[in-house]
């Protein structure tokens, strides 16, 4: 792997988002995407026309691909049977499935397929460009193929036409177009994720048809970025004694350090002699205010806002909407906006160390039975982060 030091090994970042043809409920396209030890290989098929057949000839396309390639096939085996397995319109000429395929390697190297898809585009430290291909002939076919290397920091986009056609007819007079996606790609700050990269991406695309796509619209994006940690606190441990040992963990970790809830917040204090410092200035009635320890990158309220981030956080899976968008006035005030920010843009690999003491507070008769199980919160904020491709581990005190 590529690496410097034990904390600074490259990672794939990676997410993909669809909108279905207004008036279907199934996308015609398919995404197969499969993380495995040494890299990440994508697979998106575009099926010809919309609806059930669409995505029926797209998912056939995508899981053949994806199997062969997991199970070591080459790509000319992988196109071959694609391609003389599936049938080709009389009428247009035209393959009933299309494809990209992504294969990037936790070293960097890349290799793209490309059959009668738009072309990847590739972001990199100069700007953005598309990945065109060598052209190739397999079984009687055309398949551009291309070989290259990503450094730290690079963004790869595939999409499907739906995205490169957006705008014609609605509101603009031309398709938005892969050149124009590429330029609009370098304005995306490369700070924020994958997912919420492809999030811009898709909902601009489906502002261009006036929220009525007149086809099936997808995008992949795999972004090569440093491993970035985050170490998520929130107490108490079940023994007093093991105050000690968790803040010291916590604080000798590499990466940013999160604290969620007064009482972890005051023993993180306690331990590392420093003041908790609460925000008195930004208080609102549905979020409880943010504090500051020295050393720490974030401190919230707990339970409160470990609901509240995974509500959102439920709906945010769901949703072609970034993350900016669930939230309005001052967001870099909002506890769970911060929090939010910093699981979804700030890390990679992400680890909650969680105290099984019950807070009193909790107990309380009158306390929403649905916020008492703090636990409860946080596995359910671990399940939608893995769905997000994150790697997330938990730790019980």
């Amino acid at each position: 792997m590529n690496k410097k030091d034990n904390n600074e090994v490259n990672f794939i970042d990676y997410a993909y988002l669809n909108i279905s043809k207004s008036g279907e409920e199934l996308c015609g396209d398919s995404v197969e995407i499969a993380r495995y030890d040494g890299g990440v290989m994508a697979v998106l098929s575009d099926g010809l026309g919309s609806g059930v057949k669409a995505n029926i000839l797209s998912t056939l396309t995508s899981k053949i691909a994806i199997t062969m390639l997991k199970s070591g096939s080459s790509i000319e085996e992988v196109v071959n049977i694609i391609i003389n397995t599936l049938p080709v319109c009389k009428v247009r000429n035209l393959a009933y499935s299309t494809f990209t395929i992504i294969h990037m390697l936790d070293s960097g190297k890349v290799y793209v397929a490309n059959f009668d898809n738009p072309e990847v585009i590739l972001r990199d430290r100069t700007g953005s460009r598309l990945i065109r291909g060598n052209e190739v002939i397999i079984s009687n076919r055309k398949v551009r193929e291309e070989e290259f290397e990503v450094e730290d920091g690079d963004t790869l986009l595939a999409i499907s036409d739906g995205v490169a056609h957006a705008g014609i007819g609605a509101a603009l007079n031309y398709a938005w177009e892969t050149e124009n996606i590429s330029k609009y790609l370098e304005k995306i700050p490369k700070s924020i994720s994958a997912l919420n990269t492809a999030k811009r991406i898709i909902s601009t695309c489906n502002h261009l048809y006036q929220e009525k796509p007149y086809d099936d619209a997808t995008v992949i994006v795999l972004k090569y970025v440093r491993q970035k940690f985050v170490t998520l606190f929130s107490g108490p441990p079940l023994e007093i004694e093991d105050d000690k040992k968790v803040v010291k963990k916590l604080m000798s970790t590499y990466g940013k350090k999160v604290v969620c809830g007064g009482t972890a917040a005051q023993i993180v204090a306690r331990e590392t002699e420093h003041e908790v410092e609460v925000d008195m200035d930004n208080i609102n009635a549905d979020v409880p205010p943010i504090a500051y320890i020295k050393g720490v990158d974030l401190v919230t309220e707990g339970v409160l806002t470990l609901k509240k981030a995974l509500d959102i956080l439920r709906l945010y899976n769901k949703d072609i909407r970034h993350l900016d968008e669930f939230f309005k006035g001052d967001k870099h005030k909002n506890g769970v906006y911060l929090l939010l920010k910093v699981l979804l843009d700030d890390a990679t690999h992400i680890r909650f160390m969680v105290g099984r003491r019950i807070n009193p507070a909790h107990e309380n008769f009158d306390f929403p039975e649905e916020l008492a199980s703090k636990i409860d919160i946080i596995k359910g904020i671990k399940d939608e982060l893995k769905k997000l491709g994150k790697e997330v581990s938990t730790e019980y005190y």
